[in-house]
């Protein structure tokens, strides 16, 4: 079996110390409150990754505002005091097993499933249809352009609500941005048609994400973990490349990293795959080559093996979904070298399709 020297060992990760370079990647999940209040279920659910030996749990997306950010009817939220209480029992809970918590903040954009209305950069209909999972069928309706007013608003809403976390008791924040949601859609040449400083150029596109870097970093204190997610691929458009390729790569990773994150998390749906075409380097090995901070791969990662050699190409940690579902005792067996549990074909049978495949955590 392949030494594991790197995947078991510890790794400091801005003022964190984990014990192991294993993190629970975010998974969306309905499990919350109709208000948005975390439950006590979920304090065990999280609970179970920390006790299972991962040196790092990530929540699941979790919305920021009382208007637009929120994707689904039973979604968490960290939009209030009421919601801040309740997602105490699970930091507690977490911390008691000697584990570290980060929350994912998101705003849904163009793609929420909630009735209230969508926004996004700009009115562009999304492709593909809503999700029955989340409650809704048919297609996408058109967003609503944002202004420029909003837009300012929606970054601030995204600093408050990382304050709350932090009061919450979690570790950090992860800023969502990838998944075709708000943050990534400002990103996508599609998606974003705008002819002011926040579209046209990679740069521009770019901004906002980085702006909302800096808002958070400027809320939270200096303690407080800040990461953000990025991927390539979407919810709705799962095969979606960069269209300038390694040159998008060098300006969204260069700029981001220019706000100094705590890491940056890159999502594809195979982690060792090249980021453009049949060869090449990895998205993660594009993002420590020009994002100068930790990085988290994440990407068909589930064998112990594999997440040992991702660690040997670069990256910094490593973020799994479906072999955590299935094995919130990955660590422990990882370190016995134990068999692991599929989750695929526990939950939907031999044979899931890509959709599945993302529902169940590789990009959400």
């Amino acid at each position: 079996m392949t030494t594991l020297k790197k995947l078991l060992s510890t790794y400091n990760l801005g003022n964190l110390t984990l014990k192991n370079r294993a993190v629970v990647a975010p998974m969306t999940r309905i499990s919350a409150e109709m208000n948005g209040n975390a439950t006590d279920r979920m304090a065990r659910y999280y609970e179970s990754y920390a006790a299972g030996g991962f040196g790092l749990v990530i929540t699941e997306g979790t919305y920021t505002d009382e208007e637009y950010s929120q994707g689904f009817s039973f979604q968490p939220g960290i939009a209030n005091v009421g919601h801040v209480e309740a997602w105490k029992q699970v930091t507690e809970a977490v911390h008691a097993k000697g584990g570290k918590i980060i929350m994912q903040i998101a705003h849904t954009g163009a793609l929420s499933h909630y009735p209230k209305g969508t926004v996004a950069p700009s009115a562009v209909k999304p492709i593909g249809e809503l999700s029955p999972a989340f409650g809704a069928e048919g297609e996408y309706a058109t967003p609503k352009e944002l202004t420029l007013e909003e837009i300012k608003a929606i970054i601030a809403s995204m600093a408050e609500a990382a304050l709350r976390a932090e009061r919450a008791g979690f570790d950090g924040v992860e800023i969502h941005a990838a998944s075709g949601y708000l943050l990534d859609e400002f990103l996508t040449d599609f998606t974003n048609l705008r002819q002011d400083e926040y579209g046209g150029s990679t740069e521009n596109r770019v901004r906002f994400v980085t702006e909302v870097i800096r808002a958070v970093k400027e809320k939270v204190s200096q303690r407080f973990v800040v990461g953000v997610r990025i991927s390539q691929a979407k919810s709705n458009h799962f095969t979606h490349k960069w269209a300038n390729g390694e040159e998008d790569a060098r300006i969204i990773f260069g700029a981001i990293g220019a706000e100094k994150p705590d890491y940056i998390h890159t999502v594809e749906y195979n982690a060792h795959a090249p980021a453009f075409g049949d060869s090449g380097s990895t998205l993660a090995e594009l993002a420590k080559k020009y994002g100068n901070t930790t990085v988290i791969a994440n990407g068909q990662l589930d064998q112990p093996e594999d997440a040992e050699r991702a660690l040997e190409a670069g990256s910094d940690l490593i973020s799994l979904g479906k072999a955590a579902l299935a094995n919130h005792d990955w660590v422990f067996k990882a370190e016995k070298g134990l068999p692991m549990e599929s989750a695929l074909e526990n939950i939907l049978g031999p044979t899931p399709n890509l959709k599945d495949q993302e529902l169940y955590g590789y990009a959400k």
